[in-house]
């Protein structure tokens, strides 16, 4: 079972929660991945195509990888260790509301996630929530990914473009994907064709990646922005959804005319430029690191009473 007492098959990171502050529960539970899951004191993931098993006690991080077996390195690079939090954290602790998420969820931190499986997990995320997104991605893995037995458990690995390119709607639709099944296979077509290189968005600035992914399909301004968030590096993107207008409506309408929150407070969803205005807010109100804000806040809000 993926519950182990014993340590001494596991590689250990030892952390400074002064220095490099991290939480393991928050950051994999906050919504932002779709693929782990708590498996008695561990948490285990699918990420690029490795068993990842991992669980923190104290300020020390135990892992396991399999069937490679992975360095430290590469567990640092996923959860972000390499962002200085303390800093960040400073510069977008603007207001009490802010810093009450932050208090309340120390040590979250943005996952850097592999950005065609990211692409591919925000599309099905349209008008859908967490657990029904977490079963089409499951469907999706078990359908065309590779079975991979570690523990006694079964996982997937997340399908290639290839696989889904190649694959048959009505196949995508039994995954529960609904009318998203024709957007992901047209979009595996032109990622399957290398018509867009999502790797090479991590060098070029937010605006160019933003409108690049804009012309995929099924591809509209929320999911652009938790692609570049959550994958490309691009930490100034703020995605708003139902939370964080709720958010924006309760905490921040003083930043906005009358006229514009009236019009978006008795709306189910946004319009491009509404989105626009709320997202282009965030980045200028919390700066470089606005994504950072957006999670916390996002977070905070799901822990809220009714």
């Amino acid at each position: 079972m993926c519950f182990v007492k014993n340590l001494d098959a596991s590689l250990k990171i030892p952390l400074n929660q002064l220095v490099t502050p991290f939480s393991l529960e928050h950051t994999l539970r906050c919504g932002q991945s779709f693929r782990w899951r708590k498996l008695g004191d561990w948490w285990c993931g699918v990420v690029d195509e490795k068993i990842v098993k991992i669980r923190q006690i104290a300020d020390k991080l135990w892992f396991q990888t399999f069937p490679e077996e992975m360095d430290a390195d590469f567990v640092k690079n996923y959860f972000r260790l390499d962002d200085n939090l303390p800093h960040i954290l400073s510069q977008i602790s603007r207001d009490e509301h802010i810093r009450r998420a932050i208090q309340r969820f120390s040590g979250l931190r943005i996952i850097r996630q592999q950005p065609w499986e990211c692409l591919i997990s925000y599309i099905c995320a349209t008008y859908k929530n967490i657990p029904a997104i977490k079963e089409m991605i499951l469907n999706l893995s078990k359908q065309f990914g590779t079975k991979i037995t570690f523990d006694d458990y079964d996982f997937y690995t997340f399908p290639k473009p290839t696989d889904l390119a190649n694959s048959d709607i009505e196949d995508l639709r039994k995954c529960k994907l609904g009318f998203r099944a024709k957007r992901v296979l047209k979009t595996s077509r032109i990622m399957h064709k290398e018509e867009l290189d999502l790797e090479a968005f991590r060098k070029t600035d937010y605006e160019h990646a933003r409108n690049e992914l804009l012309s995929l399909p099924g591809v509209g301004p929320k999911v652009a922005d938790c692609i570049l968030l959550f994958s490309l590096d691009k930490l100034k993107a703020f995605p708003v959804d139902v939370w964080m207008k709720r958010i924006i409506l309760k905490y921040y309408s003083r930043h906005f005319e009358p006229l514009f929150i009236e019009k978006i407070r008795n709306k189910r969803s946004l319009t491009p430029r509404e989105y626009r205005e709320i997202s282009l807010f965030g980045q200028r109100y919390f700066g470089p690191y606005a994504g950072y804000a957006q999670e916390y806040l996002f977070h905070y809000e799901r822990h809220q009473p009714k």
